[in-house]
């Protein structure tokens, strides 16, 4: 994904914000897949997630924020 104030393509929490906030779904299908595979960055996904935790409108941080949940749990 091609981040509006960002040059790079690295998951930094930044980037990952961007992911979440403006993401289409192939963005997220690519950020899922990534996670699974790197505790850090679904540790990076619950941190921003949680930024957005007291806004009810922000339903897609929500969504991140109990799917890291979840899969930080699990593991």
């Amino acid at each position: 994904m091609l981040h509006r104030h960002l040059n790079h393509r690295q998951y930094t929490l930044a980037a990952l914000d961007d992911m979440i906030g403006r993401g289409k779904r192939e963005d997220w299908a690519e950020l899922r897949s990534v996670a699974l595979e790197d505790r850090g960055l679904m540790e990076k996904i619950l941190r921003i997630a949680l930024t957005r935790a007291q806004d009810p409108y922000a339903q897609r941080y929500h969504f991140w924020r109990r799917y890291a949940e979840q899969h930080l749990k699990a593991a």
